[in-house]
Formats: C-alpha cells, structure tokens, sequence
C-alpha cells in the first residue's frame, strides 16, 4: 500500500521518523513510518526498537505518547546493536501530509533508471526482482506479447529498433540486455557501451559470448586496445560466478544485487564517504 492510499484509509495516524541516527542504527536518518490505531505502513528497523515506537505512536493519538523518544539500542532494551536513535512523532495534518507526499515524489524521481532489453524468462524474472527496488524500470520488446501482464509500476517500450532506445536512458541510468537474438545483444550492447554515462551495462550469456562479442566488436570498432577498454566496461556475465543456478529467478536476484552494489558504490563515491565495517547494520 502506497502512502496515499494509507491516508484515504488512516487519515487519523501518527507519522514516526528517525530524527537523528548514532552509531550502529538498523535505518538511517530520515527514514519514516505511518502507523494508526490498527495498521501501519513502513519499518523503522524492526525489533524492539519498532514496536516501542508503533506503542508510542498509538499512545499518541490517545494524547498520552511522548513527542520525541531517544533510545539507546542496547541491553536496556534487548538490542546490542550499540548504537542510539531519536524518534519524533507527529500526529497527521493536510500540510504534514503534504510535505510526506512531496518526499516520496521526490525520493521517486531520484531513482535510477535501468533499462531491460528484452522480456523473456530473464527478463520477466528480473523485472519482478527489481520493483520493490529502488530503481524505475522499463522493459524494452520487439515482441508486443512479450510485453502483456508486465508487473504494475514497469513501463514497456515496444520497439521496431531496441538500440535505438539506448539513447533515451537518462544519464546514470543502467541497461540490462537479456534479449533472444544474440545479433540484436551485440547491437544494444556497442551501443549501449559508446555512452560513456551510464553507470551499468550488462549482458546475459557466458564467457564463450563474451569473447565473441569482443572478437565482433574489435571487427566494428577498431584496435584491440579500444575494444579492450569498451570491453572493461561491459558486465558479461551478468550476476557472477558465484552462484552456479540458471533458473530465471535466481539469476534476477543475482542481477538485482550487482544493480545495488553498483549504485551504492557510486553514491559512496560521490558523496566521498569511507564506510567501516563497525558502522554498516541490516537489522538490531
């Protein structure tokens, strides 16, 4: 359920957000929940932690909750990650409303767009593993059927010349190339790979495929020394070697990681941040 959607039922609710996050905290800064007399919509991390702030919150709306909680997650309350958060709790308004609505708009516009070229098993799979991500997704077809019963919230392309739709992937953005002709992979992927601003392109396949679309590459392009450097550039194949499992799905969640990784370390990167082991937390 969308945050909209949780309003039209809840209107009457209590927004709970991370004021400020210490040491090792299960979310960060920022991040919110809505949480009513009998549903709630979003985590702040789980666990003990979660469940005080679902009992504020409703204690809240009664007019006896406190505005601001600062918990130690430690011993004090069955938690060791050893960090510190302060919570706010702000009962819903059209104006509170507003401001949440105009976030999460924002928050969506900021996605990275990745674009998958071709909608067969894979490509299906992997559309799938991607919508819950933080990621806005089309998926590109020669094959209008190939496109019918796509999940909601992806968008299809049909498309007479797939590569040519390589040139509407906003800068940053990612291609995915899973399509079933090889000839029409190595088209989308030379073309893909002339962009020097996208921050992923990925083909499936084999090392087999990828020495063939070298040797094919070096024949269009020109010296090895440039096919070697469009070459680094170009994941094949996509999802690693780590895991030896060619079901669709397992390759999608494969592929889903490597997508997250890849976008991580580039916002690491940008905001020149150095992250240590002792400050990284999936859950208390």
């Amino acid at each position: 359920m969308e945050v909209r959607s949780f309003l039209a039922a809840h209107p009457i609710c209590v927004l709970v957000e991370i004021a400020e996050a210490r040491g090792s905290t299960p979310r960060e800064t920022g991040t919110v929940m809505l949480v009513s007399e009998i549903a709630v919509l979003g985590t702040i991390g789980g666990g003990a932690l979660e469940y005080m702030a679902i009992d504020n919150a409703r204690a809240v709306l009664a007019g006896r909750g406190e505005t601001v909680m600062d918990i130690p997650l430690g011993p004090e309350i069955g938690q060791c990650c050893g960090g510190r958060t302060r919570l706010s709790f702000r009962v819903m308004t059209d104006a509170l409303a507003s401001m949440l609505d105009d976030r999460v708009k924002q928050a969506r516009d900021n996605r990275p767009t990745v674009f998958l070229f071709g909608s067969g098993h894979v490509g299906r799979a992997l559309a799938q593993a991607l919508l819950p991500l933080p990621f806005a997704v089309t998926v590109v077809e020669t094959r209008r059927q190939a496109l019918e019963d796509l999940p909601y919230g992806i968008t299809a392309r049909l498309s007479a010349m797939p590569e040519a739709e390589v040139d509407d992937i906003p800068p940053s953005g990612g291609a995915l190339i899973l399509t079933h002709d090889h000839a029409l992979d190595f088209l989308i992927a030379e073309r893909a790979l002339k962009r020097n601003d996208l921050a992923y392109v990925g083909m499936i396949g084999s090392a087999t495929k990828r020495a063939t679309f070298a040797h094919w590459l070096k024949r269009q392009d020109g010296s090895a020394g440039e096919t070697d450097a469009i070459m680094s550039r170009l994941v094949l194949p996509v999802g690693g070697a780590l895991v030896k499992d060619k079901r669709p799905e397992v390759i999608a969640a494969m592929v889903a990681a490597e997508l997250l990784v890849t976008y991580a370390a580039r916002q690491a990167g940008s905001s020149k941040s150095t992250l240590h082991p002792e400050e990284t937390h999936n859950r208390p």
